[in-house]
């Protein structure tokens, strides 16, 4: 009866890369860098990879005192957006190691209830949108090594902050309608208390008064097409007259645009140009196809999840928003004479 294969231990990586054993531990314990050259921890991976080695992680994390678990909390599961956020923290938590444990607190709002009976106990580190934010203090996951997404660097509780480049993000989305003749315009803007909301609107206002001759509205509406629905047939019924370019925060909020403009007898783009901001699958499912831009969700999670294992080994994250794209569409066009 042939005997089962012994499992490979760190000590045959080390004989099959040519390195110490100590070696192997810093490169899949990914504190090689300064330590080892770049080639030996290529070396070592190669070796790991081929012998099929994999660590005790169980063994490891008693010995290191971490569980590694990272929390994500976002505002709610049903969100396309954050489905992308949570893979790509996921994808690189995998790599190191880690797993996530996704955390929906409901339109970004508290109470919310303790996933663990404490969460200093069972996690590691906590990466948590702005807009669910509030959910922190509940799950005590403030307390915890925490990194924020789309926050206020210079007020946020993390510590480390990563975010998109929304600013200049409105700014393409704001010059493109410019350009286009566009100077009469309609903001609908979520109606949620959060920062990345509140650069939107200052960034918009910001821009078209740099411009004689444009005139701004806002309208604020819950992020749902119904409750946009409402809220841009009202504004576009208003005396006065009628925007030409509508500007939203958010693809839902723009589908609801849509579905207001049809309603008043408009048409996209030819009497009302329309943009969001995500670039959900929705933006390729309107008729005609939404401007907006395009925001890049997993590597937003990824990036997230870099910064946090940087802030628990002690590291500085790397800085700078990620960059953003106008992706232009059939929903703008020159306003009507």
């Amino acid at each position: 009866m042939a005997r089962a294969s012994t499992r490979p231990t760190s000590r045959d990586v080390a004989q099959a890369a040519g390195v110490s054993q100590a070696a192997v531990s810093l490169v899949l314990g990914e504190k090689w860098r300064g330590r080892v050259s770049e080639a030996t921890a290529d070396r070592v991976r190669a070796a790991a990879q081929e012998l099929g080695y994999r660590p005790n992680l169980a063994a490891r994390n008693l010995r290191l005192g971490r569980t590694r678990t990272v929390l994500l909390v976002v505002p709610a599961l049903t969100t396309e957006f954050f489905a992308g956020v949570y893979t790509g923290a996921a994808r690189v938590a995998s790599a190191h190691g880690f797993g996530v444990v996704l955390y929906p607190s409901p339109e970004g709002i508290g109470p919310a209830r303790d996933p663990f009976g404490s969460a200093r106990a069972a996690l590691d580190g906590v990466i948590a949108s702005s807009m669910a934010a509030d959910a922190l203090t509940a799950i005590r996951g403030d307390q915890l090594p925490l990194v924020m997404l789309d926050s206020d660097p210079a007020g946020s509780l993390g510590a480390a902050t990563v975010n998109l480049d929304i600013r200049d993000g409105v700014r393409q989305v704001t010059d493109h309608l410019l350009a286009l003749g566009h100077r009469d315009f309609l903001h609908l803007g979520a109606d949620i208390a959060s920062w990345t909301f509140e650069v939107r609107a200052r960034e918009l206002a910001a821009r078209l008064a740099e411009v004689p001759g444009t005139t701004l509205r806002t309208a604020r509406a819950p992020i749902s097409i119904e409750d946009s629905r409402a809220a841009a047939e009202a504004a576009l019924s208003a005396p006065g007259p009628r925007p030409t370019a509508l500007v939203s925060d958010d693809d839902n909020l723009a589908a609801g645009a849509y579905k207001a403009a049809r309603r008043l007898g408009l048409r996209v783009p030819d009497d009302l140009s329309i943009t969001g901001l995500d670039d959900l699958a929705l933006a390729r499912a309107l008729d005609p196809e939404l401007t907006t831009v395009r925001l890049d969700a997993e590597l937003f999670g990824e990036r997230g999840m870099k910064a946090l294992l940087a802030v628990l080994d002690g590291r500085k994250p790397p800085r700078g928003d990620i960059p953003v794209e106008l992706v232009v569409r059939g929903s703008t066009a020159p306003p009507p004479r």
